[in-house]
């Protein structure tokens, strides 16, 4: 592998720019422009953009940056897309800052274990690699295999709807019975693994692109290739020595929750039945039709007093007891958006029901677990 370079000139640092233009590295990217020959000295290798000697390519072009895939940032500071060089693995690269998660890795890391990693109700995201770099500062980079949010693309039927919600509760349960509270498992922080529904990739900024820019990313239906939800960002979470436990809460990506805004000391376990709860009422119940049978139970979840939250393991029973009510018709139907005219709701629930005949024909099922 080569040997870190020296940087280019100020000039250089901006595309061979004298001053800066749009669709240049911002700031965010620059430690990861430095870093590149460190990882992929470590097997990984960032996108061209980040090479230390990248040009523009729509510089002297009639090209816009947003238009070509050199032009897509990545403007968070501590995450980065590359591929791991040994087998083409589209990853993820995080950086750890242990003032923001304590107990991040040592999560992970838990999660990632033998004894743990290989349970079916392990809905946390595998770790594959731990890198360590030196520096004026050691810096360490958690690895993790490219996901997808886990509402892109948007579900179609009922179905697909309660096999995300089966798993998510299923992942939650998991990580409670090892008294690891998420605090943070709201909408940001569930994603899906998406090699089945995109068997040839897709680009990590532009997602409905392909990797390499060329045109559209090939992608099959969740009821085709049903996929894997997964949780994501363990820098709030932590683990007590038991779920009867008071701690003070966290601002995370939901900050609904009535003992957030109180800022009371409260179970976070029960705030995180909250924000899976909150998340279906946000993502589900109020964008789609059809979504009464889950009510009760979300009204439930999302109780003003944390006490009077079930837990999670109630919340599974009693959704057990919703599903049953449910018939395979209404598992096949189509969520149509309360925002669509009803002109395109019709035309949607059509396309869905040309749908159903090719997933009955292929003994596809109506909840498509993985």
């Amino acid at each position: 592998m080569p040997q870190s370079a020296p940087l280019p000139n100020s000039n250089e640092r901006q595309g061979g720019l004298g001053t800066r233009e749009r669709g240049t590295l911002v700031k965010s990217e620059l430690w990861w422009r430095d870093h590149y020959y460190d990882f992929e000295e470590r097997g990984y290798r960032l996108r061209p953009r980040y090479h230390p000697r990248w040009k523009p390519s729509w510089i002297n072009s009639k090209k816009d940056f947003f238009s070509v895939e050199d032009g897509q940032p990545t403007i968070t500071r501590a995450v980065m897309d590359a591929v791991r060089v040994r087998d083409g693995l589209p990853v993820m690269l995080k950086r750890l800052f242990p003032d923001e998660g304590p107990y991040e890795l040592e999560i992970n890391q838990l999660f990632s274990s033998p004894e743990l990693a290989n349970d079916p109700r392990n809905h946390c995201t595998p770790l594959l690699d731990l890198i360590q770099l030196q520096g004026t500062e050691s810096h360490k980079i958690v690895v993790f295999q490219l996901l997808r949010p886990f509402d892109c693309p948007r579900f179609q039927t009922f179905g697909e709807f309660v096999a995300f919600f089966t798993q998510i509760c299923e992942g939650l349960q998991f990580m409670h019975q090892h008294n690891v509270a998420h605090r943070d498992c709201t909408a940001n922080n569930v994603m899906f693994e998406p090699s089945k529904m995109y068997p040839t990739g897709f680009h990590p900024v532009k997602r409905d692109r392909n990797r390499d820019f060329k045109g559209k990313a090939t992608a099959y239906t969740r009821t085709q290739r049903p996929p894997r939800y997964l949780f994501i960002d363990l820098g709030l979470s932590r683990r007590y020595p038991t779920r009867d436990i008071i701690d003070e809460p966290l601002h995370g990506g939901d900050r609904t929750a009535p003992e957030i805004k109180s800022r009371k000391w409260s179970n976070p376990f029960h705030t995180d039945v909250y924000y899976i709860g909150n998340l279906v009422r946000e993502e589900f119940i109020r964008k789609y039709h059809g979504f009464r049978f889950m009510e009760e139970l979300i009204d439930a979840m999302t109780n003003e007093d944390p006490a009077k939250r079930p837990s999670i393991e109630e919340v599974i029973e009693r959704f057990t007891v919703v599903l049953g009510s449910l018939r395979s018709t209404k598992l096949r139907s189509a969520l149509t958006s309360k925002k669509l005219p009803r002109i395109f709701s019709v035309i949607w629930q059509a396309r869905q029901y040309f749908r159903t005949i090719q997933y009955t024909l292929l003994r596809q099922a109506a909840i498509p677990n993985p």
